[in-house]
């Protein structure tokens, strides 16, 4: 996971601020040394860990800092605040035209950035919004990219548009907005060539797409996984074509980290979305205070229920309620528990979920079941009838026998998963507001876990 070695330096960095009682300018100047350390092996442009060193030192060393009631807690507050300064503030939304007239966006980037899927992506993310999208294929060199992008629209269920690999991008491009001006499409996605390396005819034929047609946001999708060279290569497509947006792909890969850093205060550009993973809806909005939080290791909340409400967004209300009062009784029953696994998968799975809760990050994959383990659990709970799924009580040896060969696991591991359900029952009714209220999981439809993870 991105972030995660930077996470865990600069914790030990504050854990031994906030240990001691009362701050010197010496114990300040070391801790950001080591501050400064983490940043740069994090692949953080040194010209900006230097700038952002300086600011941090000078507001730190101040006399109501030092001597402050909690020195050690201000200091962490003052990082978190110029970490967010460093990636933008202010939240950047994709600039869009009155929904009753076409906006164009062009993507743009290095071949195996992810930008065709990322294209797709944006295009879901807008048709959830109710705008209607149009991907249109302009790569007419890489191998099967417009094929790429043709599936990727049909699983997004959006509109596609292409001419074909022997039609020139330029009129690929100003044929997609006469159909979408027909068709009633009010965004059309370019999805442009990329190269293996910046070259001069690359960046002559976005320049080229550009005067051929009114281009309201050029979005570039740079590789969080290369570092410092995504810095680099936004630098070189801002000045050349001109950028008004940054998309970091691959962020939930074992980046460093330090392109998400970097990239506002190298180009000026905002950073407008993070790609978190390979499933079409793995795109999130970029807030820097977030992003904030996660690499300082205290949680991103807010964006877990954006994930929870977007994984609820087609739910049945009365039926969310429903789940509620049960689970504030501690009556949860195995059907809940399939709906439970379901929306966890819609939300990114259960890892994805605890990276976002503070405190939790630092939970080890050992601890988590595989999915393997959770496709065995999984196949237990469909082994069981409606009747079964809907009354743990009437689990029976012979009904227990009967689900472990149906569901291909041994007894003992049916045995297994059952007590452990009835474990968990127990801990809701003795802890029934942690579960249903409004401040608990129960938005979330539960999780099947508490202490260990039961599976």
């Amino acid at each position: 996971m991105a972030f995660e070695s930077l996470t865990d330096k600069l914790q030990n960095v504050f854990k031994g601020l906030r240990g001691k009682g009362r701050l010197t300018e010496e114990d300040v100047k070391v801790a950001l040394k080591e501050v400064k350390m983490a940043l740069l092996e994090a692949d953080v442009s040194f010209k900006v860990v230097k700038q952002f060193i300086s600011a941090i030192q000078e507001r730190a060393v101040g006399e109501d800092v030092l001597n402050g009631l909690n020195p050690g807690q201000m200091v962490v507050k003052i990082v978190n605040e110029e970490m967010i300064s460093l990636m933008g503030s202010e939240t950047t939304e994709l600039q869009l035209q009155p929904i009753n007239t076409v906006t164009v966006l062009m993507m743009c980037g290095l071949q195996g950035a992810g930008k065709t899927t990322t294209a797709a992506k944006i295009a879901g993310k807008l048709k959830l919004k109710g705008r209607k999208p149009l991907l249109v294929g302009c790569d007419i060199y890489r191998p099967a990219a417009i094929e790429q992008l043709r599936i990727n629209a049909e699983r997004q269920q959006v509109d596609f548009f292409t001419l074909g690999t022997h039609a020139d991008p330029i009129d690929i491009a100003k044929s997609a907005i006469d159909k979408a001006q027909k068709d009633g499409n009010n965004v059309v996605i370019l999805d442009t060539a990329g190269r293996l390396q910046i070259d001069d005819i690359m960046m002559q034929e976005l320049a080229e797409i550009k005067r051929a047609v009114t281009v309201h946001q050029t979005l570039l999708v740079v590789d969080a996984m290369t570092g410092q060279e995504a810095v680099n290569v936004a630098s070189e497509f801002n000045e050349k074509v001109g950028v008004d947006g940054i998309v970091l792909s691959k962020m939930d890969g074992d980046s460093r980290g330090g392109a998400a850093l970097s990239t506002k205060a190298v180009t000026g550009k905002p950073i407008l979305f993070v790609g978190m993973g390979e499933k079409l809806s793995d795109l999130e909005q970029f807030y820097p205070d977030r992003m904030a939080s996660r690499i300082l290791g205290m949680g991103d909340v807010l964006s877990l229920i954006d994930k929870a409400v977007e994984a609820n967004a087609e739910r049945d209300a009365e039926k969310d309620r429903e789940m509620a009062q049960k689970m504030k009784k501690g009556k949860i029953d195995f059907e809940m528990y399939l709906e439970s696994m379901k929306q966890m998968r819609n939300m990114g799975g259960l890892s994805s979920i605890l990276s976002m809760l503070p405190g939790m990050g630092k939970i080890s994959d050992d601890m988590l079941p595989d999915e393997k383990q959770l496709a065995r659990i999984e196949a237990i709970v469909l082994s069981m009838t409606p009747e079964e799924r809907k009354n743990p009580k009437l689990m029976s040896p012979q009904r227990k026998f009967r689900i472990a060969k149906g569901s291909g696991n041994d007894i003992a591991e049916v045995n297994r998963f059952i007590k452990q359900f009835e474990q968990m029952q127990k801990m809701m009714k003795q802890m029934p507001g942690l579960m249903g209220g409004k401040r608990g999981f129960g938005r979330f439809g539960g999780f099947p876990g508490g202490g260990k993870f039961p599976f």
